[in-house]
């Protein structure tokens, strides 16, 4: 990209999620519209969005008109189809991009890319089959995780190998789809940072959240961290040499375990994040604005927080509470418009600021 974006260019975003709404309504504010390309019906995104494309990523003609009726291209969620990618970048250029994508859809690239770097990550073995599994746990030990490759989201795709005899159960769950062994990590937090990188190589991240899960789901990210400065400082390094390496454009969430050896990279997504949405109401420009910044070759954020924030999932029949949230003081509310409440659905989100 050689010239910023002008207000009044179309962005196109692959995926009609909640974070392809939030990215819409970001991108608004820039003065920019958005075209979403989502194979769903009545997605999220297409309640805030200027257009919505409906159509399989198989359809090259659906694609290939998308292209030509944008200006750039981005995407919410990492798991597009190769296929798609390569009729979409006949036409317009797509951040962040191909390697960046590539590497975040097979945990074992991932993991092999991240070690290439000298950062750390989890013991991990590649299993194609049982005797494979029987191989790495006698290698890796138990307790263990063995999720899927590629695919695996909110805890999906991932069997708990707690002792020896669960391999055979562990392995079934899998159905034969490639997967990784990963020795579990005695950590005392886990904590993400989201990090932003403009065309220029400019850089800026957001403090880094302390995040608790529920049944393989975030339930909160608390900002501050309870790290220490140089812990924070640490992360944000890490994050830099990702981005740089990548020669990455865009928003990423790095997750971390906070271990007495240091950091340990658990994953990261080549997207705006999860436990970055207390961005919202704890910064003056929120992840979803960074990344349209980001893409469109504008002045990136500096990422500073004016309010310390909890933010918390609002997931199933969460959405009972909402009248209650609504009341809460210091509380703002966050949902992303579904019409059917389903146990595990992610529905919302709230942000409470924290008063002294």
């Amino acid at each position: 990209m050689n010239e910023p974006l002008k207000t009044g260019a179309t962005i196109g975003i692959l995926g009609g999620g909640q974070l392809g709404r939030m990215l819409s309504v970001a991108a608004a504010r820039l003065g920019f519209k958005t075209h979403i390309f989502e194979p769903g019906e009545n997605p999220p995104a297409g309640d805030v969005a200027h257009t919505v494309t409906t159509a399989p990523y198989d359809d090259h003609a659906a694609l290939t008109a998308f292209a030509n009726a944008v200006d750039m291209i981005t995407y919410e969620f990492e798991n597009i189809p190769t296929a798609a990618l390569d009729v979409l970048e006949k036409t317009k250029p797509i951040h962040p991009n191909r390697r960046a994508l590539a590497t975040s859809q097979d945990r074992i690239i991932e993991k092999e890319f991240l070690s290439s770097l000298g950062l750390k990550v989890a013991p991990f073995s590649k299993i194609n089959s049982l005797s494979d599994l029987q191989t790495a746990v006698k290698t890796i030990g138990t307790p263990a995780i063995l999720k899927t490759r590629r695919f695996g989201y909110d805890g999906k795709g991932q069997a708990r190998i707690m002792a020896p005899n669960d391999v055979e159960t562990g392995f079934a769950d899998m159905a034969d789809a490639p997967s990784v062994l990963e020795g579990f990590v005695n950590f005392s937090l886990e904590i993400s940072i989201i990090a932003a990188r403009g065309p220029s190589g400019e850089i800026a991240c957001f403090d880094p959240g302390e995040n608790v899960h529920r049944n393989g789901i975030l339930h909160t990210t608390t900002i501050p961290a309870r790290i220490s400065n140089a812990q924070s400082t640490d992360a944000v390094l890490l994050a830099a040499r990702i981005l740089n390496e990548l020669d990455y454009v865009g928003v990423l969430g790095v997750e971390l375990f906070v271990t007495p050896q240091g950091l340990i990279v658990n994953e990261f997504a080549p997207r705006v994040h999860n436990s970055g949405h207390w961005t919202q109401n704890g910064c003056v420009v929120d992840q979803f604005e960074q990344h349209i910044r980001a893409i469109a070759g504008w002045p990136l954020g500096d990422g500073k927080r004016h309010n310390d924030v909890v933010m918390e999932n609002l997931i199933g029949d969460d959405m009972d509470r909402v009248n209650e949230l609504a009341r809460e003081p210091n509380t703002a509310l966050h949902l992303y418009g579904k019409a059917d409440v389903k146990n595990g659905r992610k529905m919302g989100h709230i942000n409470r600021i924290v008063t002294s």
